[in-house]
């Protein structure tokens, strides 16, 4: 909550107040487990980003006043905190999992992460959280082969350009194009599946659209799935021109759950990623949550 950009900046604290305003309306509140996180520790940063990069962005942090480490992020004092946390909930959520203590796990973070690259930051994102998680799952645990589900209105570049040569993780990812940051329609790596998506589009064509990826997911049989939930391509967001609503994010879920359910026992961490619009945010995140519990 403290990391506050500005009044005006739509990646603010009060995303997170209407997200856990809705769950407690919603009730889900009564059937899901809360559990706090340690911060990032440096070798999990170390492993999705440049060490150079890494020490920068602690050394250079702010103890008053601001930083801007590009045309879109800013740091003030408690910015490295928040970002440190947001790295370390996905950590903590795949050790949950690999534990045996849960099957699935949304973290509620920011901020974001999907736009951080190996060496820069970018979009609103310090360090790429879903990055960091993946390799704690691959590094930490030794598992073979992780998927990442990105289906935020923005292309994840960040964390296509940490996986880019790494074929343990398929990297599936549907966006606006064009539209910032204005990549990912060329073709890549066969571990990479990038589907853009034209302003405008709809649920019934999206979801159309992005099957694809399911039978990737199903060839590639992950061990563990992530997800980069990202719910500013609703209707009702400002920041992107997609018309998705909260059934379309329910659907995209229930997929994903499926293929997770059939390959890897049901492992899935997703971590929230953009969506800016409060209420549609809020109403997003409990549909995703719901259709993980189904």
């Amino acid at each position: 909550m403290l990391h506050d950009m500005d009044p005006e900046h739509p990646e603010q604290p009060a995303r997170l107040h209407s997200i856990n305003d809705q769950i407690i309306s919603s009730g889900v509140e009564f059937a899901i487990n809360f559990a706090d996180t340690p911060p990032a520790e440096l070798v999990q940063l170390y492993r999705a980003h440049d060490n150079q990069f890494v020490d920068n962005i602690i050394k250079e942090a702010p103890t008053e006043g601001h930083k801007w480490l590009d045309d879109d992020t800013l740091m003030m004092p408690k910015s490295l905190d928040a970002a440190l946390y947001a790295a370390g909930s996905g950590v903590h959520a795949v050790d949950l999992i690999m534990s045996g203590d849960s099957k699935k796990a949304f973290c509620a973070v920011r901020p974001p992460g999907h736009h951080a690259q190996y060496a820069k930051s970018g979009g609103f994102c310090i360090f790429n959280n879903i990055a960091v998680a993946a390799l704690h799952a691959l590094d930490q645990y030794g598992l073979k082969k992780v998927a990442i589900i990105d289906f935020d209105v923005h292309h994840g570049n960040g964390t296509e350009d940490i996986f880019k040569d790494d074929p343990r993780v398929l990297f599936c990812s549907s966006f606006q194009h064009p539209f910032y940051p204005f990549s990912g329609d060329k073709p890549t790596n066969e571990h990479i599946l990038n589907i853009p998506i034209p302003a405008g589009t709809k649920g019934p064509e999206y979801r159309e659209m992005v099957k694809p990826w399911f039978e990737k997911l199903d060839d590639f049989a992950p061990e563990m799935i992530f997800i980069s939930a990202g719910f500013d391509g609703h209707a009702e967001d400002a920041l992107g021109h997609l018309r998705l609503v909260e059934a379309d994010y329910e659907w995209v879920t229930l997929q994903i759950k499926q293929i997770a359910d059939k390959h890897c026992g049901g492992k899935i961490v997703s971590m929230l990623e953009g969506g800016y619009a409060l209420s549609a945010l809020s109403r997003s995140v409990v549909s995703h949550i719901k259709a993980l519990m189904t």
